[in-house]
């Protein structure tokens, strides 16, 4: 079941996001921050929106968007991640389906989902691609060095 994020889903948020190993500590905190203003204050000032996937109470994934600033109506896809023990299970892919329903509700016509072009990420860049979203750009050595941004997009609407 997918549901809105409360402040209950943090510890286990953060636990999924520290023990997926894709993550550094910069990118851990990164979530970290983007949480604690979701849930200072909420979705609509915080441009913030986090969706969890439970099984039997349990959260196995996450997922959190919000608009691009300066534009009428393009999303960031900016985390989705599901539980190591949970992949091959459809978490991602229902995860997917209903940010972009989300999205696609808040009147958003446009979802960005950036990601590393590290060989790590492929599984990644394959996830994206298997949802017909669109490579659009890569930028080199944006992340550093040898680690370049691959931007995908899916019109909404």
């Amino acid at each position: 079941m997918i549901v809105k994020a409360t402040a209950e889903d943090g510890n286990a948020i953060r636990g999924i996001t520290s023990t997926s190993g894709f993550f550094s500590e910069g990118e851990i905190a990164t979530v970290d921050e983007l949480w604690d203003e979701y849930i200072l204050h909420g979705s609509q000032t915080s441009g913030y929106y986090f969706i969890v996937y439970k099984d039997a109470g349990t959260v196995q994934g996450f997922a959190c968007y919000g608009p691009h600033p300066l534009t009428e109506s393009t999303y960031d896809l900016y985390w989705i991640v599901t539980d190591k023990n949970a992949k091959g299970r459809g978490v991602g892919k229902a995860l997917m389906a209903q940010a972009e329903k989300g999205v696609a509700a808040l009147g958003g016509t446009l979802l960005i989902a950036e990601t590393s072009g590290k060989e790590l990420y492929l599984p990644t860049r394959g996830f994206y691609e298997s949802l017909s979203y669109l490579k659009e750009a890569v930028i080199r050595n944006f992340y550093a060095p040898g680690d370049d941004m691959v931007m995908y997009t899916k019109k909404l609407k």
